[in-house]
C-alpha cells in the first residue's frame, strides 16, 4: 500500500505541475502575442525559455524543491514546443555562424541601449556586418568575374565533366546560392586549387579533404568542427558546413565595440551617425587584426625549408 500511495502522490504532483505549467504558458501568450499571431519574448514557445522557468519559480515550482511538479510543468511546455516548432525555429534561424554572430552583436547593442530606430539600427548592422561577412570565407570579394568564388573551391554549377570547375554555367544561381545560402562549393582538385593558392601543399590539401569529408567534429555529430589549417593555411570553424574565421569574429567583435564607443562619445544629435561610422571602422580594424593573426598562424604552419647555407654545407660533406 505504501508504494501505491507514493506513486499516487507523485502522479498527483505531476498533474499539479502540468496544470501550473499550462497556466504559465497561457500568461506568457497573453503577454507576448502579437497581432499577427507570433509569440515573442524569451525563446517564444521553446522549452529553453528562461522566462518560463522564472514564472514557474514564482509559483513555487522548482527542480530542487518540487521535482515532480517541475517535471509535469515541463511536460506541458514540451508539448507546446513540439506542436509549434518552438526550439526548432531557433535552430533553423541560428544554424549559420553569420546569423549567430549578428544576433550576438544585436544583443550587445541592445544592452548598451544603442539607437533602436529601424533604419539607424540597420545601418549600424550593415557597417559592422559587411567587412566581417566579406572575411567569413563563403565568398571572395576580389573575384567578381567568377561570381565571387572563394579560392580553392569549385563552382556549384560548373560544366559537367569539366576538368577546371572554376567557371559556372549558371551565374545567377551561383550568386544566389553563394550569398543567400552561404555555399562555398567543393574543394577543387589539387592541381587547380594550387593555381588559386600558390603556397598550397599536398599535405595541407590532403588534410583539408579529410577534415571536410571525414572529420565529424565535436561529439562526432558533424555539426561543429574546426581545423588550424584550411586550404589557405589559416584556422577555420564550420557549423553545418558553413565557414567562420578569425577575421570574421574580429570584425563583428570590434565593429560592435566601435559602434557603442561611437555612440557614447558622440555629441547630442550625432549619436546615430557616429555609431554607424564607429561600427564600420571598428569592423574593418577587427578584420585587419584577424588577418594579421591568420598570417602569424599560417607562417608558423608552413614547412620550414633549409636555408641556402645549409644546402651548401650538405654539398660540402
Amino acid at each position: 500500500m505504501g508504494i501505491i500511495t507514493q506513486a499516487q502522490d507523485l502522479l498527483s504532483a505531476g498533474k499539479k505541475g502540468y496544470a501550473k505549467g499550462s497556466r504559465v504558458q497561457a500568461e506568457m501568450v497573453a503577454t507576448h502575442k502579437k497581432p499577427d499571431g507570433r509569440i515573442t519574448g524569451s525563446y517564444g514557445q521553446s522549452v529553453l525559455s528562461p522566462e518560463f522557468n522564472q514564472r514557474l519559480a514564482a509559483k513555487g515550482v522548482t527542480a530542487q524543491e518540487t521535482p515532480m511538479q517541475f517535471l509535469g510543468a515541463y511536460t506541458s511546455r514540451l508539448i507546446v514546443d513540439a506542436a509549434n516548432d518552438g526550439t526548432r525555429t531557433y535552430w533553423w534561424r541560428y544554424n549559420h555562424p553569420l546569423a549567430i554572430a549578428q544576433r550576438a552583436s544585436d544583443m550587445v547593442l541592445d544592452a548598451a541601449e544603442m539607437p533602436r530606430h529601424p533604419v539607424t539600427r540597420s545601418l549600424i548592422g550593415l557597417g559592422i556586418g559587411l567587412p566581417a561577412i566579406a572575411s567569413a570565407g563563403t565568398y571572395d570579394i576580389t573575384n567578381p568575374g567568377e561570381q565571387f568564388r572563394p579560392k580553392g573551391f569549385t563552382q556549384t554549377y560548373a560544366e559537367e565533366g569539366s576538368e577546371d570547375r572554376r567557371q559556372s554555367t549558371q551565374p545567377a544561381q551561383e550568386l544566389f546560392e553563394r550569398f543567400f545560402l552561404g555555399r562555398t562549393g567543393r574543394p577543387l582538385k589539387y592541381e587547380t586549387a594550387k593555381e588559386d593558392i600558390p603556397n598550397l601543399t599536398p599535405e595541407r590539401y590532403t588534410n583539408y579533404l579529410q577534415y571536410t569529408y571525414q572529420d565529424k567534429g565535436f561529439l562526432n555529430l558533424g555539426i561543429v568542427k574546426g581545423t588550424m589549417e584550411n586550404l589557405q593555411g589559416v584556422p577555420e570553424v564550420r557549423l553545418l558546413g558553413f565557414p567562420a574565421t578569425i577575421p570574421m569574429a574580429g570584425g563583428f567583435g570590434a565593429g560592435t565595440v566601435g559602434a557603442v564607443l561611437g555612440a557614447k562619445t558622440a555629441p547630442r544629435g550625432k549619436v546615430a551617425g557616429r555609431s554607424i561610422i564607429g561600427g564600420a571602422l571598428g569592423s574593418a580594424l577587427g578584420v585587419a587584426m584577424g588577418n594579421a593573426v591568420n598570417e602569424t598562424i599560417a607562417a608558423a604552419n608552413r614547412q620550414k625549408l633549409p636555408r641556402l647555407t645549409e644546402y651548401q654545407q650538405q654539398d660540402n660533406i
